[in-house]
């Protein structure tokens, strides 16, 4: 499903890939900017950026829960922070299939290049700016890198999870009770989701996890805030100690990182008044920065292959170009349908009363919108190939595609022999394609490189 959502919607593609770029960004500006310094923050922010291929579940809800404040500030914990951004350090290499992916976009881009149109037919040559979308979305995941092995980060968080401990009362400090819940899970179960696209680990499927990944970021983020502050201020976590120096200025000492439950939670917890939404804060400025960046890189390649046949003798909308531009009118509401459906899953999941009407409007309307739009990236795909396969056959050789009776109606007319404007207008239309195309995908992919290079 992730190959036919991606095909049947570029926009949602470059979507899921520029959301996790700007979530990665934003994320690291939110520690750096707020100078939290306290111990394994630099290991939260990357394993954050790391686990936005999987659904993160946190279990911090009220004052009284103590597991993921114990995860912050137990120096027994460190070990945990450390072996588990270690685990999850891994990257990808090309792979068959990505590269198989670039090299026929190129060689088709390279036979549009060396076959330009001439006389009163274009050539062939909107296909390959059609396609050339697929170059920057592939390459900007290789360099991305993301984590999508389900199974492998499992491995990594099980094991990792062995160094993990709590400050219950009836333990020793630096013991976990075997009964005591995760404090940040990997979630593998549809009743921890409100949309069973979370579940699914390709990059395309990040617009299912992007809200709720952000919420999880911003209570790890308020967690590290609230202890580094206390730690700034020179506050111990044990409410009756003083302070102890450590041997080096920037350490804290572990005598200051350890006491009771409610200590360690009462630490962590932000000042009276502060309220934490349920919407991560600029989370609707980074959607859409996403999408109008996706929507670009969309249209400037599709919209490139319908400029080529619109400008062709006879000119306006025809059989090619409506083609086109009802595949990417399609995938830009596949996209706005989805994004959509993301939206109300999490307003859904925000709503303890699951009787409520509000929730089951949200929760229905979310899962129709998400069924839909799979629905019309089905459809969307088919056409697209299909689109591409008429172009190097027969079918648009009739006359009614070759008179543009769908722009023209009945003042249609078909070109026998096209005259020397006609001529230059299909050539400077041709160039003018070209130039949008490339200019397009490199632009996209050199936005991908800076957001990759400026992280902090």
């Amino acid at each position: 499903m992730s190959a036919v959502l991606t095909v049947g919607s570029p926009a949602l593609a470059g979507y899921s890939l520029f959301i996790t770029l700007l979530n990665s960004r934003w994320i690291n500006r939110r520690f750096s900017s707020q100078s939290v310094d306290y111990p394994n923050s630099l290991s939260a922010v990357f394993i954050l950026s790391s686990l936005q291929q999987v659904p993160l579940r946190l279990h911090f809800h009220h004052v009284y829960d103590s597991n993921f404040p114990s995860l912050v500030v137990l120096p027994e914990n460190d070990s945990w922070w450390k072996y588990f951004s270690e685990l999850v350090d891994y990257g990808h290499t090309w792979s068959v299939a990505s590269a198989i992916s670039i090299a026929w976009v190129v060689v088709a881009f390279i036979l549009t290049v060396a076959n330009p149109p001439s006389g009163a037919y274009a050539s062939d040559s909107q296909t390959g700016t059609m396609w050339l979308w697929l170059i920057p979305i592939v390459v900007g995941w290789l360099q991305l890198s993301p984590k999508c092995d389900f199974d492998r980060l499992r491995a990594a968080y099980d094991r990792a999870d062995r160094y993990a401990r709590t400050g219950h009362a009836d333990t020793h400090i630096g013991m976990s009770p075997p009964s005591a819940p995760r404090a940040l899970t990997i979630t593998t179960t549809e009743g921890d989701v409100m949309s069973p696209d979370e579940l699914l680990t390709p990059p395309v499927f990040n617009y299912s996890r992007s809200l709720r990944w952000a919420s999880t970021a911003e209570t790890v983020f308020l967690v590290f805030k609230g202890a580094s502050g206390k730690a700034q201020s020179r506050i111990p976590v044990r409410s009756e100690a003083e302070w102890v120096e450590s041997d080096y200025i920037k350490d804290i000492h572990p005598s200051n990182r350890r006491g009771s439950p409610r200590e360690i939670t009462a630490y962590c917890v932000q000042p009276d008044g502060v309220r934490r939404s349920h919407w991560a804060p600029g989370v609707f400025t980074r959607m859409a920065v996403a999408s109008c960046t996706s929507l670009a890189l969309q249209w400037g390649t599709v919209g490139a292959a319908v400029i080529v046949p619109y400008f062709t003798p006879t000119t306006r909308i025809g059989c090619r170009s409506l083609g086109y531009l009802v595949y990417g009118g399609i995938s830009t509401l596949i996209l706005a349908m989805l994004l959509m459906s993301s939206i109300l899953a999490h307003y859904s999941a925000s709503h303890f009363k699951r009787t409520s009407l509000s929730f089951r409007i949200a929760s229905t309307s979310s899962h129709w919108l998400r069924r839909v739009g799979k629905l019309l990236a089905i459809i969307n795909s088919i056409l697209v190939v299909l689109a591409s396969v008429f172009q190097y056959s027969s079918v648009y050789d009739t006359c009614f595609c070759a008179s543009n009776v769908i722009g023209r109606g009945k003042a249609a007319y078909a070109v026998i022999i096209a005259t020397t404007a006609q001529v230059a207008q299909l050539k400077a239309a041709w160039i003018a394609a070209f130039v949008l195309a490339c200019t397009s995908a490199t632009i996209f992919l050199g936005f991908v490189n800076l957001l990759l290079h400026t992280q902090l």
